[in-house]
């Protein structure tokens, strides 16, 4: 009963929200403005310069996203080894940039590298969200790791791995696995991020739509602003469901070889051969 009362008030909520924006409104001056949802507001959409300008903004957005969460994740990878090193000049250190990274607003940092290190808007955005967003994986993938049992390690070490092997063999791929969905929330999150290059001046797709409306008029800014959220929302859900997907075949994986014979085998596993 509750659910299906949840859902009546939403879709009410959602009702009301599409015939507010449908309506007809007035403006200060008295003059009668056709709503947001009406036709006339959409008849942009067949122009193909329209959708070849979206099209370069989309592609530079991408662009920034792919090179910022590649390097976040090396970044991030660099920070969790630093962050659960044994010694604590290396651990202390490692924590208090953190710290002083994950502070820092995101567009804070792109304006201090665009402004001291003049890397031009690209780079100055690329850098800033791999730095900022480096951090937060490297606390996700620490967390991840020390989640893992001991024996994991222990393991590694018994049969003469060195410590680094040990770390990128057999407790990474697990991290990963096992904190996939919150490695991914936080490249949603990158992604998202990247329109804020727009206030360094790269025309990455927000910048472009709003360039659009100054060369289209007011009357189409909702039409324009509206793809440009369509289109995030597809590339996030998407990104979402990639996620989704590699974690299940992931775990498929790892359970298929735990079922192989004599797959505990060198653990301690009942079973296993000394």
């Amino acid at each position: 009963m509750t659910s299906i009362i949840g859902t009546v008030v939403i879709l009410a909520i959602l009702a009301w929200f599409i015939y507010t924006i449908a309506a007809p409104r007035t403006l200060a001056n008295g003059a009668t403005v056709v709503g947001l949802l009406d036709a006339s507001r959409f008849d942009i959409l067949s122009d193909p310069q329209l959708w070849q300008a979206v099209g370069r903004g989309l592609v530079q957005t991408l662009k920034m996203a792919a090179v910022g969460g590649a390097l976040a994740l090396v970044i991030g990878v660099l920070f969790s080894f630093g962050r659960t090193a044994r010694s604590a000049a290396v651990r202390v250190p490692t924590a208090v940039v953190l710290e002083f990274l994950r502070g820092m607003p995101v567009l804070l940092m792109m304006l201090f590298i665009l402004l001291v290190f003049a890397t031009g808007s690209y780079w100055a955005g690329v850098v800033a969200l791999a730095v900022y967003n480096g951090a937060l994986i490297g606390e996700i993938l620490r967390a991840g790791i020390q989640s893992l049992p001991r024996g994991q390690r222990e393991a590694g070490l018994a049969i003469g791995l060195t410590p680094v092997h040990t770390r990128m063999i057999i407790e990474f791929p697990q991290a990963f696995r096992q904190m996939l969905p919150i490695l991914v929330a936080q490249l949603v999150v990158l992604l998202k991020d990247t329109s804020l290059a727009y206030i360094v001046g790269y025309p990455e797709l927000l910048r472009t739509v709003t360039n659009l409306g100054n060369f289209y008029g007011s009357r189409y800014t909702f039409t324009l602003f509206f793809i440009a959220f369509v289109i995030y929302l597809t590339m996030n859900l998407l990104l979402s469901w990639f996620a989704r997907r590699l974690a299940r075949r992931s775990g498929g994986r790892a359970a298929a070889l735990a079922r192989m014979p004599g797959a505990g085998m060198g653990t301690g596993a009942p079973g296993g051969g000394a």
